[in-house]
């Protein structure tokens, strides 16, 4: 069974479901949505998602929403079923895996969020974005990462010697970061942080979810 995947290449959630989905070797159909025009608000779509947000995925009559809910499911089902493991093996490491996880979700990815928001999305509609906030969301972002580069000291990713959801689930976000030049040196400046994303932004998987955006 194909996953059917709504939502554009070019956006950073839909980006974390189609990296699990190529990780796992997942046969999926990406169907875009323009989110310019708003298309994910029409009625249509929130049946799928009520919420008005991407990505949301049928599998069969199986239907779900948020990115993360949805990668948590593809690996565990992996999982289950031998193959590729992508949440750890023990009940330590899954503990790990889901620690970061909530990580990402609590501390990490708002900050990039308010900063995307504030330095490419209102700028697009014609509005002056808040560069005060931008300023407070980097200095935050600084502490993070801090965190970030102890652990990576200490482990090749984040959550033990192995990729996993943990690694995988920041792949977006972090590209932003390194994608805008005067945000590259928070992730320069720490030598381990460093390293893990020219790891894991290396993966075949992430590469071709970069492709799909051509």
């Amino acid at each position: 069974m194909v996953v059917k995947v709504y939502g554009p290449a070019y956006a950073s959630c839909p980006q974390r479901v189609l990296a699990c989905l190529l990780e796992l070797g997942t046969d999926f159909e990406l169907i875009p949505l323009d989110l310019h025009s708003a298309e994910q608000k029409k009625p249509d779509f929130l049946l799928r998602q009520p919420f008005g947000q991407v990505p949301a995925i049928e599998d069969g009559n199986f239907r779900l929403f948020e990115s993360r809910a949805i990668i948590r499911y593809y690996a565990a089902k992996s999982a289950n079923e031998g193959g590729k493991n992508l949440i750890g093996n023990t009940l330590e490491e899954r503990a790990l895996v889901d620690q970061w996880l909530e990580i990402e979700v609590n501390n990490y990815n708002p900050l990039i969020y308010t900063m995307v928001l504030q330095l490419l999305i209102l700028p697009r509609m014609g509005l002056v974005g808040d560069l005060e906030l931008v300023r407070d969301c980097k200095g935050k972002l600084e502490k993070v990462l801090d965190v970030y580069e102890e652990r990576l000291s200490k482990s090749k990713y984040l959550g033990g010697d192995e990729f996993t959801l943990a690694d995988l689930t920041h792949l977006s976000n972090t590209r932003f970061l390194m994608e805008e030049g005067e945000m590259q040196y928070l992730i320069k400046e720490r030598k381990n942080v460093l390293s893990w994303w020219m790891d894991i932004s290396s993966r075949p998987s992430w590469k071709k979810v970069m492709n799909l955006q051509n």
